[in-house]
């Protein structure tokens, strides 16, 4: 698909101009994007992609974390478009550093690893999405878009593989064996709260809640709280912690 036609057909995205500086009345300012890959061609291509669409405005490359960490206190990025396996420290070192700043940089993963172990550790440092590369260019700019509104993104297939793949869930009874109870603990659980904070949400004692919280992992067939948000954003039995929603495709 050319430029062109990406601008006229878009239907999701509204037609905002990348541009630098302070944007003219009733246009948003361009979402500032930093491409963090090892791989020349890898981020040439992701560029590419990005700077054919409206809105979006990539401010800078770079292939390692200490260059990423660099080029974020010179241009001061919306979002960070980061691999996994990077020279030195990894993707996700890097993604922590970037989350935890004074003033954060939305961290979008991009990467050819689908293994859970991953996607529990990027989720729990708080990314604002994990994509995988065979994602299209169309799914890769709408991920742009979403992460830079705070809105979490996973992607189909990586929802698919760390919720139902490899057997990790074969003693898994379904949502409909959870008891009420256990669905409102699933969902405060889902949304990050401490047993504590879930107890004072619903009226229980923290032993009262432990004693569920250990019933979901169980009826869930999974082994971490973690683990559990995957699985209830899949079914559609919670939202995404910090009130985010989950756009996965």
């Amino acid at each position: 698909m050319q430029a062109a036609e990406q601008r006229t057909t878009s239907s999701r995205a509204p037609e905002w101009r990348a541009s630098a500086g302070t944007p003219i009345y009733g246009e948003a300012p361009a979402t500032r994007v930093l491409v963090v890959d090892d791989h020349a061609l890898v981020a040439e291509g992701t560029c590419q992609v990005l700077e054919a669409w409206d809105g979006i405005e990539v401010v800078g490359r770079a292939g390692t974390a200490a260059e990423a960490l660099e080029q974020v206190e010179l241009l001061h990025p919306d979002v960070a478009i980061v691999d996994i396996n990077l020279p030195g420290a990894s993707g996700l070192e890097l993604a922590r550093e970037l989350v935890q700043r004074a003033s954060p940089v939305a961290v979008l993963i991009v990467t050819a690893y689908d293994d859970y172990a991953y996607v529990a550790e990027a989720i729990d440092i708080g990314v604002g999405g994990y994509l995988l590369k065979t994602a299209s260019s169309r799914e890769l700019v709408d991920a742009v878009r979403a992460v830079s509104a705070g809105i979490f993104v996973l992607d189909r297939a990586v929802s698919t593989r760390v919720t139902r793949g490899n057997g990790r869930r074969e003693a898994v009874e379904g949502p409909h064996s959870l008891t009420a109870r256990e669905t409102a603990v699933l969902r405060l659980l889902a949304r990050g709260l401490a047993n504590k904070a879930i107890a004072s949400e619903l009226g229980l004692s923290v032993r009262t809640v432990e004693g569920h919280v250990s019933g979901v992992l169980s009826k869930l067939g999974v082994g971490s709280r973690t683990e559990a948000t995957l699985y209830a954003l899949e079914n559609h039995l919670a939202d995404m912690p910090r009130s985010w929603r989950a756009a996965s495709w």
